[in-house]
């Protein structure tokens, strides 16, 4: 039991489940359990009463209701760092919004290139926008206490203003035919939640209850329903307003991180992860979307993300920031490409729930780069961070040993 505590403890921990998850998907799929997996994730479930109806594929309760979850832990983490933590500081965030900013327009320009003559095809132009914080922070975490904090913090914050640009993305790019009664539900839910911020009421059950019709109301009107979690996560106060030490955003961030981590991200994994590798061919590697999803990653977040803020840094805009080194950036920069969840989840709105994952299967392209992105960004790190490993220089040995009584020096043969 203690062994399984000390893993849950590690910052690495949900990066690690995150890629067990992955292998698991990928194993099955590609083995004689192929056929219940798929129809597994394609049974469907819902709910009838009276008129009403809501019947989806599990696969669709997963990226549609869990992923909800997700998003309103993304939700409290802006609100926290946008109002307390570094986000609040203008000379911290110049550079990762620099960042941000070159690492989902680049991809998304490589990924237009390869794509621009078939519209299906175009339609998938923010997956390589996207970056996965849990597998990218759980890969730095593996190189250890080498790791500056503010190596750590500039991936944080560069993901965070990643995320944000991927919600507008959706709300903006990735919403269906829009239904007018269930979006006039929408504005009552979110009224009443400006309401009760306005009041101070801090009774979180009370949030979430409206937050649950906010986010029935968005599937049915056809605007992604995940972006329900971001707008309830705004809602919840700061303070207590009996209590001013307690604050209801960070108790929940901390109370729903592990569910996320450990438990609702496996599964989105499990479930969307699962290629068939018995059908990749030189076809399917070489097609516009595999290569544009691969290179714009790959490639494309490393010119992105470095390129702007190097020539940021180089005109005098922002200062790299302490205990970092423009190869520490580089790394980082190639870190950013490991697209996993994010990517996954965007690629389903652009193609599985569009019927056009019958014309291309987005999942290879981003396996490749997440896998590329993950072993070349930790080799890089691992040789720009090998002069801040601590070790003991000449000198310091022979004073150590000058230290040391005859006795301690020679080895214990007892």
């Amino acid at each position: 039991m203690n062994t399984i505590r000390h893993f849950f403890q590690l910052e690495s921990a949900s990066g690690i489940l995150l890629m067990v998850a992955t292998a698991i998907a990928l194993i099955v799929a590609n083995s004689p359990l192929s056929d219940y997996y798929n129809m597994l994730i394609s049974t469907s479930a819902g709910a009838h009463i009276g008129d009403f109806s809501l019947s989806k594929p599990l696969l669709l309760w997963i990226n549609d209701g869990l992923m909800a979850a997700f998003f309103f832990l993304v939700g409290l983490e802006l609100k926290r760092e946008l109002m307390e933590g570094q986000l609040t500081n203008p000379s911290n965030v110049v550079l990762p919004i620099v960042g941000a900013v070159g690492g989902m327009a680049v991809p998304a320009l490589i990924y237009l290139f390869f794509t621009a003559d078939n519209p299906n095809f175009a339609a998938g132009w923010a997956i390589p926008a996207a970056t996965d914080i849990a597998f990218a922070l759980g890969i730095l975490a593996l190189l250890g206490k080498a790791v500056p904090s503010s190596l750590k913090l500039f991936l944080v914050t560069l993901a965070i203003i990643d995320d944000i640009g991927a919600i507008l993305i959706i709300a903006l790019f990735y919403t269906s035919e829009i239904a007018t009664t269930p979006l006039i539900i929408v504005a009552i839910c979110i009224s009443l939640l400006t309401l009760m911020n306005r009041l101070h009421i801090s009774d979180v059950p009370a949030y979430i209850m409206v937050g649950g019709v906010l986010w029935l109301a968005l599937l049915k009107s056809g605007v992604h329903a995940t972006l329900a979690g971001v707008v309830l996560a705004f809602f919840i106060p700061m303070r207590d307003k009996d209590d001013p030490e307690h604050s209801p955003v960070k108790h929940l961030e901390h109370s729903l991180h592990p569910s996320v981590a450990f438990l609702i991200l496996p599964i989105f994994a499990l479930a969307n992860a699962g290629l068939d590798l018995g059908n990749i061919s030189i076809n399917s590697l070489m097609h516009p979307v595999t290569l544009g999803i691969a290179l714009g990653l790959f490639v494309g977040k490393q010119l992105g993300v470095f390129g702007l803020c190097y020539l940021t840094i180089k005109t005098g805009l922002a200062k790299l920031p302490k205990d970092m080194n423009l190869l520490h950036l580089y790394g980082i920069s190639i870190l950013c490409g490991v697209g996993f969840t994010m990517s996954l989840f965007i690629g389903s709105l652009a193609f599985e729930e569009t019927g056009n994952n019958m014309l291309v299967d987005e999942r290879l392209g981003i396996l490749i780069a997440s896998l590329l992105s993950s072993v070349v960004g930790f080799l890089v790190l691992k040789f720009a961070l090998k002069d801040s490993e601590p070790e003991p220089t000449k000198n310091q040995f022979k004073g150590a040993l000058k230290r040391q009584p005859p006795e301690k020096l020679l080895p214990n043969n007892n």
